[in-house]
């Protein structure tokens, strides 16, 4: 979270030293952003468990959660006109996954990265200096070098752990606020996505011993600069 709010407290900067002036311009916009990826994680639905398992769980409530990260972004932005444009985004985000209820802090994900896929369409009012603006799109979470946590192989006999990629939806808003007469802006944008993919858990014979279903459903925090040309 400390490099979001050091971004912010840049852009906040940027718009004390500059004159405003009119975000109207090229076709193109490229930002580049710290952004805080904040996950939800909860556990939506137990699909599948192991007998054995499910009777060394009698009686035992649980629950997980996803650990939050910060990283670099790149948004593109095409605009069709100075109302409509279309955007995508590019990062790499990683996280692991806890117990709680009685396992918390339990270790069942060490590690999972994660491509948030995105496109939006986003529609910019005028409203002066400042250019608010709203979007909503399809997203793709890609996962990919999935590893179970220790507490997993311990508890469960797990030594592989595959999650899901899974498609959802992207709530956006945010604003833009010229800096320069030259395309350059400084930007604060938020996403809600709503996404459910599955973590598989099997042995090394390649028995499925657990599936669950989760809300990863993660806030998605951005501040930086961009330029349109």
């Amino acid at each position: 979270m400390k490099a979001y709010f050091a971004a912010a407290g840049f852009a906040v900067a940027a718009l004390a030293s500059q004159p405003a002036a009119a975000a109207d311009g090229g076709k193109i916009q490229v930002k580049v952003m710290a952004t805080a990826v904040l996950p939800d994680g909860k556990i939506d639905k137990v699909e599948s468990m192991d007998p054995a398992i499910a009777t060394a769980l009698t009686g035992v409530t649980f629950d997980t959660t996803a650990n939050d990260n910060v990283v670099p972004t790149i948004a593109a932005e095409y605009f069709v006109n100075d109302a409509i444009s279309v955007e995508t985004i590019c990062c790499l985000t990683s996280h692991h996954v806890n117990g709680t209820g009685d396992l918390d802090g339990a270790r069942l994900v060490d590690h999972v990265m994660i491509l948030p896929a995105t496109i939006t369409l986003k529609y910019h009012l005028d409203a002066g200096p400042v250019k608010p603006y709203v979007g909503v799109g399809p997203t793709v979470f890609f996962v990919i070098d999935e590893r179970p946590g220790p507490d997993a192989t311990t508890a469960l006999g797990a030594t592989r752990v595959k999650m899901s990629n899974s498609f959802g939806v992207a709530l956006q808003g945010g604003f833009d606020i010229p800096v320069n007469d030259k395309g350059m802006i400084v930007s604060l944008d938020a996403k809600k996505y709503f996404v459910k993919p599955t973590a598989s858990f099997y042995d090394a014979n390649d028995t499925l011993l657990l599936k669950t279903k989760h809300q990863l459903d993660p806030w998605v925090l951005s501040a930086g600069v961009g330029f349109r040309f």
